[in-house]
């Protein structure tokens, strides 16, 4: 598989990442869409993820305060490894930025992806938008 990655702000990725966000969040898992939106975007770092074909096929953000958010991969390309180039790629400009840890709240299902990335969970169980969330933590000084 050939992908490539653009990393930009809300301006240049706008288009891409909010139609695989719809689409994952609004569509697939129910989220409402009033809280699919804040002014977190506008601020943050974004990284959308596209296939052989130059379509969209995951996006994620990097907020200032070095919180990882909105990351979604199409569902019929999930376990191909999209996700983890997705957030290695985070991980990565979070390095360049200069941030020492980052934190994310995990969908619970997806919380052994991200442990297999160095996040470790803090603290319980909890819902956010109507799925069940995590907090998790990674060092990144290590």
């Amino acid at each position: 598989m050939s992908w490539r990655i653009v990393i930009g702000d809300w301006e240049s990725v706008r288009d891409d990442a909010q139609r695989l966000r719809t689409e994952v969040f609004v569509i697939e898992q129910g989220v409402p869409i009033e809280l699919e939106w804040d002014e977190s975007d506008e601020v943050s770092i974004h990284a959308v993820v596209y296939g052989e074909d130059n379509q969209p096929i995951a996006t994620g953000r990097l907020l200032p305060d070095g919180h990882i958010g909105r990351m979604a991969v199409q569902k019929a390309l999930r376990g191909l490894g999209i996700g983890r180039f997705l957030l290695t790629s985070l991980l990565n400009e979070a390095k360049r930025l200069g941030h020492t840890a980052l934190v994310l709240h995990a969908q619970v299902s997806a919380q052994g992806f991200y442990a297999l990335h160095g996040f470790q969970s803090e603290g319980l169980e909890f819902m956010e938008a109507g799925i069940a969330h995590i907090l998790m933590r990674c060092d990144l000084a290590s």
